[in-house]
């Protein structure tokens, strides 16, 4: 049951301005985008990351070359499955502009139905479908590579990581508007036989270091009669934190 890490990328001056980036190459961190990864890189600096992943766009290649500059970190893969949702016609277009199209009240209300206009553009079920496909890959990867305590780390875009924590969720993907993911945001899924379970959700500020799972030296009272999908009635107790 390895921990996996959902970073967004910093701010872009896309971003700042109201701009749907999409796949415009070119598009880099803004000042405020470098202090958020160099931020974020100081509360990852002893989580012991086994592998990392990150959409090919340049805004996300930055994050997380920021993120893994310090020594002990792994070498960073690059997965077009995890690059943002092919807006079609409508990248690079303001979204002052947008909100005026036909498709706008769709994207919000029904985004399952929705294609973006033009040969580029893709449906918001194949952009999900993509991206929950290369996350558990990873996962059932790092899992057989490194074991159930392994933490590692994926970047990307807030609608596709909106699009995985759905799916961890069990929310139907025209719910997945009511998730929030910040630039530079970490959401944290755990990954089980029975049952995805979502650790934290658009995190910007707390500790991360009791994010690291630690095998107890004995099991708690209880604990030999669960298995890593079961959820504890009543709540439980919070792991305690580690980072071995």
């Amino acid at each position: 049951m390895p921990t996996v890490l959902l970073v967004r990328h910093g701010r872009t001056a896309a971003n700042a301005s109201g701009i749907l980036a999409g796949w415009t190459p070119g598009v880099a961190l803004d000042e405020t985008g470098q202090a958020q990864a160099k931020t974020l890189a100081s509360r990852l600096e002893n989580i012991p990351l086994r592998l990392a992943v990150s959409s090919p766009l340049q805004r996300c290649q930055e994050t997380a070359s920021t993120l893994l500059g310090t020594p002990g970190k792994p070498e960073l893969l690059t997965d077009d499955r995890l690059g943002e949702c092919r807006y079609g016609d409508w990248t690079g277009r303001p979204l002052k502009e947008l909100v005026k199209e036909k498709l706008w009240p769709v994207v919000q209300a029904h985004p399952s139905a929705v294609t973006f206009p033009g040969p580029e553009g893709e449906s918001m079920p194949a952009m999900q479908h993509r991206a929950v496909s290369a996350i558990r890959e990873y996962d059932a990867r790092v899992a057989a590579e490194f074991g159930d305590h392994a933490v590692w780390m994926a970047v990307s875009h807030g609608d596709v990581i909106k699009a995985i924590l759905a799916d961890a969720l069990g929310m139907h993907l025209d719910q997945f508007q009511r998730l929030v993911v910040d630039p530079c945001s970490v959401s944290v899924i755990r990954f089980t036989p029975l049952r995805p379970f979502a650790v934290r959700i658009n995190d910007s500020g707390t500790d991360l270091a009791s994010l690291v799972p630690v095998p107890p030296a004995e099991p708690a009272p209880g604990d030999d009669a669960l298995s890593s999908s079961d959820a504890v009635v009543g709540g439980g107790a919070a792991p305690s934190s580690g980072t071995s």
